[in-house]
Order: structure tokens, then sequence, then C-alpha cells
């Protein structure tokens, strides 16, 4: 059986108004896929969903980044291969 090619190249949709093939040998970016991973939280509501599983213990007094930002900021900087991500607070304050 003879496969169809063709020499279009895939056409996506821009993300944030940001085209998919961002210079001229349509190289797709390393980072496209945290622009995917966005859109799908966007789209899902990821990281709000993923924050509500943890019971926040921390005195709301002295809190700068709310649980939803803590984990989205984990989820994306291991998306992205950001093993030097640190954040505000360690796992176990979070319960």
């Amino acid at each position: 059986m003879q496969t169809e090619c063709s020499a279009k190249p895939s056409v996506f949709a821009p993300v944030e108004g940001r085209p998919w093939w961002p210079n001229s040998t349509r190289a797709v970016t390393s980072d496209a896929g945290g622009l995917l991973l966005g859109a799908a939280d966007k789209a899902i509501g990821l990281v709000g969903r993923l924050a509500g599983c943890f019971r926040d213990a921390r005195d709301s007094r002295y809190i700068e980044h709310t649980v939803a930002t803590l984990v989205g900021q984990r989820v994306f900087g291991i998306a992205l291969d950001m093993r030097t991500s640190t954040t505000t607070t360690t796992c176990a304050t979070i319960r």
C-alpha cells in the first residue's frame, strides 16, 4: 500500500498569538511543549485541579504564593526540564 505524503508542513493554530514556527527554517522551538501545556492548562484547568488536591496548612498572614502558583511552577518546570527550578516552600509544608 502506497502512503500519501505531503510536502506541506502541518498547520497549527497560533498559541497566544504566537506562531509555532518561529523562524524561516520552520523548526519547532524546544519551548513549544510549554506553549501546548499552557494552552491545555487554560482549556481544562489542569494546574488548578491538581492544586485542589492539596490542603494548605500555611499561616495565611505569611502566604505570598498560592498553592496553585507553586504547583504550576513545578508542573511547568518539570515539563520544560528546568531541574534547577526552586519553590518558596517545601512539599512538607503543604499537606
